[in-house]
């Protein structure tokens, strides 16, 4: 069986990360391995910050909602007890960052929240789907179920 080492959790910071982040604890505990993890900023703007941009989490910013995404990401990385060396918070386009972060800090499983959409959400593409067309290691996508 193979033993991963180095395990991504991504989160959105939406209602259904807990799910996720209690898989990626469950399998880093398994596993003994090291979790990461990373949230890319897509949802709020960025004024003069090129895409790729590693947003330092001990510097404080005059961006309110910068400051919010941060303290989000310290929080639940306090909770699973990552250090502060293997947190990530990067401006720009989930799918790439994701996959380029993986590669750098030579990630071997990847996990990611899928919603399992259906219909027309399915042609506009999914973050989950994305990554697992691109990345070069495994691909947890972990099952969000919608309410119906």
């Amino acid at each position: 069986m193979l033993n991963y080492q180095n395990i991504l959790l991504t989160v959105d910071f939406s209602e259904h990360d807990q799910l996720v982040v209690q898989r990626a604890s469950a399998l880093a505990e398994q596993f003994h391995a090291t979790l990461h993890i990373l949230h890319v900023l897509d949802n709020i703007p960025m004024p003069d910050t090129p895409y790729g941009t590693v947003v330092p989490l001990t510097e404080d910013s005059a961006y309110e909602l910068l400051e919010q995404e941060k303290n989000k990401l310290v929080k639940i990385s306090n909770q699973l007890n990552i250090a502060p060396s293997r947190r990530w918070l990067i401006w720009g386009e989930p799918q790439q960052e994701i996959t380029q972060l993986a590669i750098q800090q030579q990630i071997d499983l990847i996990i990611v929240g899928s919603h399992g959409r259906h219909g027309f959400a399915v042609l506009m593409g999914s973050t989950a789907k994305d990554v697992l067309y691109h990345a070069e290691c495994d691909v947890l996508a972990v099952h969000i179920k919608e309410p119906i």
